[in-house]
């Protein structure tokens, strides 16, 4: 089996025989990009599928999609678009890799391009404006840096006062450097110092953690990033085994056993994007980065109470969900 062909299948790219293809010519072929793995958003590439299926497009019948996987190795990510452009697709959706993001420009030129991004699309260089991007990308975006403050505040309603607060970031993600000011501001206005962590992959986390106890920092900020979503079950386990309060940006943490997470609605992303409108013909210049609309509070009671944390009714009743 080709290369190709083998990643395509570990990613449920095999959505129409050969054969089938052949007997449907015009059938447009969507490409896949995400710097994660199937293994860690099968949920989300469902999704992607819905919305899809609601613009009219369903795979295997009007559709095909070309998955290209990294699987953190972001590294990875300019080649892989390179075989999506090499294949011909109709438009790129690019998920999870704000890392590489400028490292895409190539594939960019070539083929429109639906990225989902937790920076500003403009000071990444994916458009003149928000409201009219002028060239060939568009998308969702959600500029996390603003919802650091809120993460913080959520944190001090349910642990006691701490006088250090960590965050983990990924130095080499370029939306992780407003985070940082954002949080820095937010704490020394009530008092608190932050301790910044750094980890561009799982090897430094051990390193991070130690770093966090040494410090004595009494509860944990961990930013959005490809590579920390891929391997998130390793970071709940480690904010478990040394018994800090972490919140987390997506449900997908608390759903493997986090404390608490605040941010977007990480499925919202993955149905609204422009990708069925660009098969339709519409020009990404003129597609207006989106912004989302719902943001939700995960809490893990089971997670609360192992670290010996009593979560308020109210807090329980702002949330929307809670893990039993």
């Amino acid at each position: 089996m080709k290369r190709r062909d083998f990643i395509a299948a570990l990613g449920g790219a095999a959505a129409i025989p050969l054969g089938a293809r052949a007997q449907q010519p015009n059938i447009p072929v969507v490409g896949y990009l995400s710097g994660r793995s199937l293994a860690s958003d099968r949920h989300l590439v469902d999704a992607f599928r819905q919305g899809l299926a609601e613009q009219g497009y369903v795979e295997g019948q009007t559709v095909a999609i070309e998955f290209r996987w990294a699987d953190g190795q972001l590294d990875l990510l300019p080649g892989l678009a390179a075989e999506l452009v090499r294949r011909q697709v109709a438009v790129i959706g690019a998920f999870a890799v704000d890392v590489q993001i400028r490292a895409l420009n190539a594939a960019v030129s070539t083929v429109p391009t639906v990225f989902a991004t937790g920076g500003d699309p403009v000071a990444l260089g994916l458009g003149a404006s928000f409201n009219r991007p002028g060239g060939n990308a568009t998308g969702v975006t959600v500029i996390t840096a603003a919802l650091w403050p809120k993460r913080l505040e959520l944190l001090r309603d349910l642990v006691a006062p701490t006088t250090a607060v960590a965050l983990l970031v990924n130095p080499d993600n370029q939306t992780h450097k407003p985070a940082i000011t954002e949080l820095q501001q937010a704490a020394r206005n009530i008092g608190q110092r932050v301790l910044v962590l750094q980890a561009r992959g799982e090897g430094d986390f051990d390193t991070a953690f130690a770093k966090l106890v040494e410090e004595r920092a009494g509860a944990l900020v961990i930013a959005d990033d490809a590579i920390f979503m891929n391997r998130r079950e390793q970071l709940v386990a480690l904010a478990a085994r040394h018994a800090v309060p972490a919140i987390y940006g997506r449900r997908e943490y608390p759903a493997a056993g986090g404390l608490m997470s605040y941010g977007a609605s990480t499925l919202d992303q993955y149905r609204q994007t422009y990708v069925g409108r660009i098969l339709r013909g519409a020009k990404p210049a003129n597609l207006p980065f989106l912004q989302p609309t719902k943001f939700e509070l995960v809490i893990n009671l089971k997670a609360a109470k192992t670290l010996g944390l009593t979560v308020p009714n109210s807090m329980q009743l702002l949330a929307d969900e809670v893990i039993e």
